[in-house]
């Protein structure tokens, strides 16, 4: 069942139910408050959508279809976008998949919006961006699109059409506080709040650091006005990445890039975030030895909210017999049971992903799967003899206890400089 915001006869609950439930991660359907037990948690059968994971290496986007009980995936074609591609977010209603590309090469850069059903194809032409997107969002109702600009820093809200395209921008009433490095851009499930997820960047060379900061708006009709900025200890050592909404309780989850951290922040009944955190933790299987360019990356709650999990990712090189090699690292996906009560995350297990740089990864609706996307392909040191680690997508069941089961991997064809940059697991209408 298609469900957007503009169609009659849908009672709120359902639609707050619908809407909640991809704040998880695109195509993860998590419950809302005062909603009836998943399938998962009472037994009962699951609900048998077709449900399709993209994957995205440079401008090529491919569709694969998922079997949630074999574990499989299996590709079923794909669709060349302008420039290589840097994220995509569904429509509410899932009819639709806005995707954020780059032409670096060339100074393109755009969105596009696709019909997913019964296969992806363009909706029309792209709508031309001024920098690089480097992540998209829509908002709760589903009538606006949100983009975030790495460099220079900035974010702009688009109207989205009846019939799913993309129409005008929203002309913004004052000067927005965009901070340095946007990375994430996420709208509250009151739909009140928008969070831009400033990075910053760490010192280099002679130049110092630039602060990071979680920048808050108050959000209305893609008006978005300044609220706040959490910026602890102004920042400095500081460089959230991306962050989630736990379904039911009150906190969000940001993962610390550089700092190799979890933090956890509480939000008040206004939607706004506390200015300390909750809790901090450690996302390494051997937080005391991190290796150079050692980096966090996305975080995903988990459908019921008990478990989170958190992307660990290296790829730096040394030189070695004239090439390149990669240099070691901790590539895993971080897994946390999640307290109930309090909030508060407990690593229990570091999944290896069998691949390099996992940049992201994405959850099936009922929660009983994780893909992870190896990145890229590299030279790895295996006694020795040097063996090339293909870009992957690595499959894991996840168990009741929330760890992961690895189950099988599939080698993505990543030439030409391309690099396997973002996934997403969608139950189609």
């Amino acid at each position: 069942m298609s469900v957007t915001s503009r169609r009659p006869g849908l009672t709120h609950a359902f639609l707050v139910c619908t809407l909640l439930s991809l704040l998880a991660g695109p195509g993860v359907y998590a419950q809302s408050p005062g909603s009836a037990p998943t399938p998962r948690s009472t037994g009962q059968p699951l609900r048998t959508e077709k449900l399709v994971l993209y994957a995205a290496v440079g401008p090529e986007l491919s569709q694969y279809d998922v079997d949630v009980e074999g574990a499989t995936l299996v590709k079923r074609g794909s669709v060349s976008l302008p420039g290589a591609i840097q994220y995509a977010w569904p429509h509410p209603s899932r009819e639709y998949l806005y995707v954020a590309w780059s032409n670096g090469a060339l100074g393109q850069h755009g969105v596009s919006a696709l019909g997913t059903a019964p296969a992806l194809r363009l909706l029309g032409p792209a709508t031309s961006l001024r920098s690089r997107p480097i992540h998209v969002s829509t908002d709760i109702s589903g009538t606006h699109l949100l983009v975030a600009y790495n460099n220079p820093s900035s974010v702009t809200v688009h109207r989205i059409a009846a019939n799913g395209t993309i129409a005008s921008q929203v002309d913004q009433a004052a000067p927005l506080d965009v901070g340095v490095y946007a990375h994430q851009v996420r709208v509250d499930p009151s739909d009140r709040v928008v969070i831009l997820v400033t990075r910053g960047n760490g010192p280099s060379g002679d130049k110092p650091e630039d602060p990071g900061a979680l920048k808050i708006f108050r959000y209305q009709d893609g008006l978005l006005t300044n609220l706040a900025s959490v910026a602890p200890d102004r920042g400095l050592n500081f460089q959230p990445r991306h962050l989630d909404f736990h379904p039911t309780g009150p906190w969000v989850f940001v993962s610390l890039e550089r700092q190799n951290k979890l933090q956890v922040y509480r939000k008040s009944q206004d939607q706004l975030l506390g200015p300390t955190t909750l809790f901090t933790k450690d996302s390494l299987a051997d937080p005391g030895h991190p290796h150079p360019g050692q980096l966090a990356g996305t975080v995903h709650v988990h459908p019921n909210g008990r478990f989170l999990y958190q992307a660990n990712r290296a790829s730096n090189t040394i030189e070695l017999e004239g090439k390149s090699v990669f240099a070691g690292g901790e590539n895993n996906i971080a897994v946390y049971s999640v307290n109930q009560e309090t909030g508060e995350p407990v690593l229990v297990q570091n999944a290896d992903t069998r691949g390099l740089h996992p940049r992201t990864f994405a959850l099936d609706p009922s929660g009983r799967i994780l893909v992870a996307a190896n990145q890229m392909s590299l030279l790895v040191r295996d006694g020795g003899s040097l063996n090339r680690v293909p870009a992957s997508l690595a499959v894991y069941r996840i168990r009741n206890d929330g760890k992961l089961d690895f189950v099988r991997k599939y080698d993505v064809e990543t030439g030409g400089g391309s690099n396997l940059m973002w996934v997403g697991i969608v139950a189609l209408p």
